[in-house]
């Protein structure tokens, strides 16, 4: 028996019963610039929770501790309750979206070195970029906590970079989501999937993710498809 808690526009957040875990169901919607745009992609759902899933015991094995506990059913995976910090935390390696569009770069630019941004996770807002200041002025996160987080993303971030390259792919930049357990640890949460990451094809460049939906590029479910069939079925 299962109990809605929560929807977002990207899952769905179910009681089940447990104290330590919750069931998270991966929907075919799509929303883009803050949901101004709403579409739907065909088997997105399953697309991400299998991709997520197979990144998350790949980061389970390189010490990295997710939220992940095991995929059930076509579209949901059980995953632990944690206290969610509301502070996105986003890694850059190359030049695209916002922060090309900040700093007059053109997209596909090399940055020097990574760069780490922070944003409060308010839709209402617009998500607006933050600094360590502002997380420990409005008490989001302890400095333990945003420094557990910026390691724990640029680890990510060398993990994942070397991983996808084995698949044919670049990751361009991507966003993260922690939480803190009830033993006080952080905690990687959320999801890694086209929704949340760019992922380039590693020798054309051709973009793989939700860009495709929110650029309106044609080829949107076949991008999440080819991503899956890298990382999930090969």
């Amino acid at each position: 028996m299962k109990e809605k808690l929560y929807e977002g526009k990207a899952k769905i957040i179910y009681d089940i019963g447990s104290a330590d875990t919750f069931l998270l169901e991966f929907k075919d919607d799509a929303t883009a610039f803050n949901a101004q745009k709403r579409g739907t992609i065909s088997q997105k759902g399953p697309r991400n929770r299998d991709i997520s899933a197979a990144l998350f015991r790949y980061l389970e094995g390189k010490g990295v501790p997710t939220q992940y506990v095991e995929s059930v059913g076509e579209r949901e995976m059980v995953a632990k309750r944690l206290r969610m910090i509301p502070v996105e935390v986003v890694v850059r390696n190359i030049a695209a979206g916002s922060l090309a569009k900040r700093l007059g770069l053109a997209e596909g630019t090399p940055l020097k070195r990574t760069v780490l941004e922070f944003y409060y996770k308010d839709d209402s807002l617009g998500d607006p970029m933050v600094n360590e200041y502002h997380i420990r002025a409005m008490d989001w996160a302890t400095q333990d906590e945003i420094n557990a987080m910026s390691d724990m993303a640029l680890k990510v971030n060398d993990c994942l970079s070397e991983h996808l390259k084995g698949h044919g792919l670049k990751l361009v930049d991507f966003k993260l989501e922690f939480g803190v357990d009830r033993d006080g640890r952080v905690i990687l949460g959320d999801e890694i999937s086209p929704d949340t990451c760019r992922f380039w094809d590693l020798k054309t460049n051709e973009k793989l993710d939700k860009d495709r939906f929110r650029q309106d590029l044609g080829g949107v479910e076949e991008a999440y498809t080819e991503v899956w069939r890298r990382l999930v079925t090969v």
